[in-house]
């Protein structure tokens, strides 16, 4: 009878081995060579096989070169892991028992294709000979067997105490209730042979305990029945809505509410949330603290924020909250839902970064013996099924979760899955057999489990959080459910789903189900439910009653944030001059700064170029005070603010070396490959260190990370530099609904600096421009209003700037951090000017009393010849104004200087900020040239890029009491950036140039 149990209960695994395992095979019995070699620890997978065990064989699969090792600020990692090895008496049992051994791995390897995780039965299972066991040539069922380093096996439901013996019948129903009933699991593809034998115990020792206690029923019943109330209620009281309600998914709430117990049981303090639409509401009101009123104050039309906030607010499938959750833990939990767009999958890389920030902080004030990774704050990330195997971002994200600088000690991710994509059933959304396969490439273990038994979600939750709290690795719970609306309640799915949801609308809802179950055996009365129910309605109904009278409070700019401001809709009364905060170091600070940037450890050995090209004259130029270049600059920036208290943090590929070979924020040691970051050793307060941060091959998620720790961090200089700037191209949803958006949709303000390397050098399309045009284009900087006085209070979303010293450069990474507000600073950054001898700045430049100047008038006008007029004022002579912005300036210098006369008629005044554009600032200085009568905008890039689009109206607005327009010089407009054919270019180039001195 066993035997036709077990044939019946595990349908499917041999197709999925096929379509889905690629694993080299051996001849023998159809096993594949890595199961054969994978059983146990590396000494006895290798005895199984009946190979010799190769020299070096580690289970770490941690690192494979220490490289950038622990002594570098800021590198965590996971810890190791080795399970005890196999006796010398276990060893010899499974060699006496090989086949069956087979069998158990077999049923760890396919058990979850034969499993009925599927509540509407719609997933097509097929019959598997992978875990049959005739295929292996056992058929007595009263054979009796020695467990020992074979299985575990568990004396009764009760009792975890493993069994010594079992017969082949009891061991074939063991693996079936374990492997094959209303729960899968996906773990023998993990590397790491220690890591699959602890999961294998795990798994076998909990998954067969079936008693639940009846507190933790009632508690699945109020999550289950308490979200259908609330879907229920929105549906009567706002039916045309969107709310993307969770009916058909609730265990959902049963799984996130068991798995935020856990982790407070085990001292997590933050849980950080990042979840898509569906079932936010639900959610949030039912578990997340998030008072029903405030979300119908919201429905009825209200803003979110209070009065005199300058804020547009966000859609309701996007609300967020923080709530503190008592769990009975050492401490309640604090649950931070973050917001999020309507770009699936944009908040997994913000989640990760923020936890990562807020585990870090942790780290520098607790230190690391009371503070290990990930075991203060865990990073919990909702997907939808057919996104999570859709959207690249969730690739590039997990790609994250395990680099030294970017892991938080291991996410959990639940995937709701509905098994359907809006209208797009699963064959046409993936080409994997499950949406969960992509969690692989980080050989993350997998738990499926059916939504419609919410006791097994309880157990799945119990074995993912387990593995995470051991590890400290991401784990995913694929929770499969189904939708019972359409993709929104006002939507028909069975236009495209016909045979899906007359399954779906003629069966019980899943609390429904589960309320039949408890008044089965006898927790509850059906009386007892209805009224749990009404009691549940009229709680929402009271909450809607008092909506008219709640008044929303501003949550943020409190603890750490406070003393910053928020934007108010009287700019001019709440901020300060935005364009005048004094940042200079005194100069003797500044050499000793700049010293230590080049001092590497006596144990490191640098490279010898850049001993004799990088550090000695570094020193030079700071022995003099003149000379200095972006990379010394940038050097005195970071290590000033490190000094003043403040944290630095650089990521992006490459960056501690730098694209251009320029940086070398960090020396490599050339024996051992140790590294050092001089500024470290600065002295400074524990929390003031530079983390250098070099990521993986990604835009998208790695700006969307820091965008993260942006905002957790606002003492933080948080960088992120591209390799070049169209890079950002592939990062632009995080720069539009994040970056350019976030404060104003929901009042989270960020200081995250943009590096872009921009400046047309003949690299062709791409590589020359950082697409300012895009950044201008998402500004909410005004255009001046004849007759409204100028005024330098200008607070826009962002800041644009296009630097042409390292001084100007030095003083916006510092003015970052010493205003009163925090906002994106988009740096449209040097590449050829990195070391133009032109380009280079003073420590007096640099010194107490020196400021960022948005606008750089003309300074070497006086010393050109024929600048002396009868008046005295070398400005009278101008009759030309031409306004330029960036590199392009020193190439319109270094021509003006080869001319005659003519080179003193025109006035070359640099437009350092575009956005907040400084309209005072530059009316002031247009008011000194009291003769020009032609102003020019001249730019290398196309007439559709660049700044002109932007600065058009608004110098044109300044220009008007001088009855001037501006003129443009610049190429033409062109669909690509610039032309890749090199005599084009030059052609282009020496055009521009000359036409910006013809005629006079």
């Amino acid at each position: 009878m066993l035997a036709n149990v077990t044939k019946n209960n595990i349908k499917a695994a041999s197709k999925y081995a096929r379509a889905y395992s690629s694993r080299v095979r051996s001849s023998v019995g159809g096993l594949d060579c890595s199961s054969a070699l994978r059983v146990g620890t590396s000494s006895g997978r290798f005895l199984k096989a009946g190979l010799s065990k190769p020299q070096n064989v580690t289970t770490s699969y941690n690192n494979v070169r220490e490289y950038h090792m622990e002594t570098t600020y800021g590198y965590r990692v996971y810890p190791d892991y080795e399970h005890t090895s196999y006796n010398q008496e276990q060893l010899k049992n499974r060699q006496e028992n090989s086949n069956l051994v087979r069998l158990i791995d077999a049923f760890r390897d396919f058990g979850h294709a034969a499993s009925q995780v599927d509540p509407l039965g719609i997933h097509r299972r097929h019959v598997s000979i992978n875990i049959e066991h005739e295929r292996y040539g056992i058929t007595d069922m009263d054979k009796v067997v020695k467990l020992d380093g074979i299985l575990h096996m568990n004396k009764s439901e009760e009792s975890t105490e493993p069994r010594e013996t079992a017969t082949i019948g009891e061991i074939l129903e063991y693996l079936n209730k374990v492997y094959a009933e209303k729960t899968g699991f996906e773990f023998m593809h993990i590397p790491s042979g220690s890591i699959r034998k602890w999961i294998a115990n795990h798994v076998e020792t909990e998954m067969p305990k079936k008693k639940i206690d009846k507190a933790r029923r009632q508690r699945i019943f109020e999550l289950l029945s308490k979200s259908e109330v609330f879907d229920h209620f929105m549906q009567k009281k706002y039916g045309q809505v969107k709310r993307y309600g969770l009916e058909g998914a609730e265990s959902m709430m049963v799984a996130l509410d068991h798995l935020f117990k856990l982790s407070s049981e085990r001292g997590v303090e933050n849980v950080v949330l990042s979840m898509p639409h569906r079932g936010r509401l639900n959610l949030a009101t039912s578990l997340l603290e998030f008072a029903p009123r405030r979300l119908f104050h919201k429905l009825a039309g209200n803003s979110e924020f209070p009065p005199g906030i300058k804020a547009s607010g966000d859609v309701l499938s996007h609300i967020f909250n923080d709530s503190y959750l008592d769990y009975g833990g050492p401490n309640k939990l604090q649950v931070s839902l973050l917001p999020n767009p309507s770009h699936l999958e944009a908040a997994n890389p913000v989640s990760l970064g923020v936890a990562r920030a807020k585990q870090m902080y942790l780290y520098n004030n607790i230190t690391d013996e009371g503070c290990k990774l990930g075991d203060r704050v865990m990073s919990v990330q909702l997907h939808g099924d057919a996104a999570f195997t859709g959207q690249g971002v969730v690739m590039e994200t997990l790609g994250l979760s395990n680099l030294p600088h970017f892991g938080s000690g291991g996410s959990v991710h639940v995937i709701v899955n509905n098994q359907i994509g809006y209208t797009t059933p699963a064959q046409n959304a993936r080409s994997t057999v499950y949406t969960s396969d992509v969690g692989k490439m980080i050989n993350a273990p997998i738990v499926h489990v059916n939504g419609d038994s919410p006791e097994e979600v309880l157990r799945a939750v119990e074995i993912a959080f387990a593995y995470r709290d051991k590890f400290r690795r991401d784990v995913i719970l694929d929770l499969v459910t189904f939708r019972r609306w359409g993709h929104n309640e006002l939507d028909e799915p069975s236009f495209t789903q016909p045979l899906m949801y007359n399954k779906i609308r003629a069966r019980k809802s899943v609390p429904k189900l589960y309320e039949e179950h408890l008044v089965a055996i006898g927790d509850m009365t059906e009386a007892e439910i209805e009224a749990k129910r009404a009691e549940w309605f009229e709680d929402l109904e009271k909450e809607r009653s008092v909506a008219g009278q709640y008044v929303p409070e501003l949550d943020a700019f409190k603890g750490r944030w406070s003393g910053l401001k928020p934007p108010m809709e009287n700019e001019s009364a709440s901020v300060e001059d935005v364009s005048e905060v004094m940042t200079g170091v005194e100069k003797e600070e500044l050499i000793k700064i700049g010293e230590y940037s080049v001092s590497p450890s006596p144990a490191v050995e640098p490279h010898p170029r850049l001993t004799k090209f990088h550090i000695q004259p570094r020193l030079a130029k700071l022995k003099r005070g003149t000379g200095i270049d972006w990379a010394t600059a940038e050097a005195l920036a970071m290590g000033s603010l490190l000094k003043d208290g403040h944290a630095v943090r650089i990521s992006g590929q490459d960056v501690g070396r730098g694209t251009f070979s320029q940086r070398h924020a960090m020396f490599v040691c050339q024996k051992t490959e140790a590294v050092d970051v001089p500024l470290n050793r600065l002295d400074t307060p524990p929390e003031s260190k530079l983390e250098v941060a070099n990521s993986h091959l990604s835009e998208y998620a790695v700006l969307g990370f820091e965008y993260g720790v942006s905002i957790s961090s606002p003492n933080a200089l948080v960088i992120w530099e591209a390799q070049f700037g169209d890079f950002n191209n592939t990062a632009q949803v995080i720069i539009d609904t994040y970056l350019a958006s976030g404060e104003t949709k929901w009042m989270r303000q960020s200081g995250l600096v943009m590096l872009l390397p921009h400046g047309y050098d003949g690299a062709g399309p791409e590589h020359s421009s950082s697409r300012t045009e895009r950044f201008l284009q998402l500004s909410d900087d005004p255009i001046p209003t004849p007759g409204v006085p100028l005024t330098n209070n200008i607070n826009a979303n962002m800041s644009v700037v296009f630097p042409t010293t390292p001084a100007q450069y030095f003083h916006l990474l510092r003015r970052q951090l010493k205003r009163e507000f925090r906002r994106p600073l988009i740096i449209v950054g040097p590449k050829t000017l990195l070391r133009l001898s032109a380009a280079t700045s003073t420590l007096e430049e640099m010194a107490v009393g020196t400021s960022f100047k948005p606008v750089l008038d003309d300074k070497d006008l006086m010393l050109l010849p024929s600048s002396s007029s009868t008046s005295g004022n070398y400005r009278d002579n101008v009759t030309r104004l031409v306004l330029v912005s960036g590199k392009f300036y020193y190439e319109l210098a270094a021509h003006r200087a080869k001319l005659q006369s003519a080179g003193s008629k025109v006035a070359l005044v640099r437009l350092e900020e575009l956005t907040p554009f400084p309209a005072k600032q530059l009316a002031d200085l247009l008011a000194k040239y009291p003769n020009v009568t032609d102003y020019v905008w001249c730019q290398e890039e196309t007439q559709n890029a660049g700044a002109y689009s932007f600065v058009l109206p608004r110098i044109n607005a300044l220009l008007a009491p001088h009855q001037g327009s501006l003129r443009y010089i610049g190429r033409n407009p062109l669909a690509a950036p610039v032309t890749g054919i090199s005599s084009v270019y030059k052609n282009e180039q020496s055009q521009i140039i000359s036409q910006a001195f013809e005629g006079l």
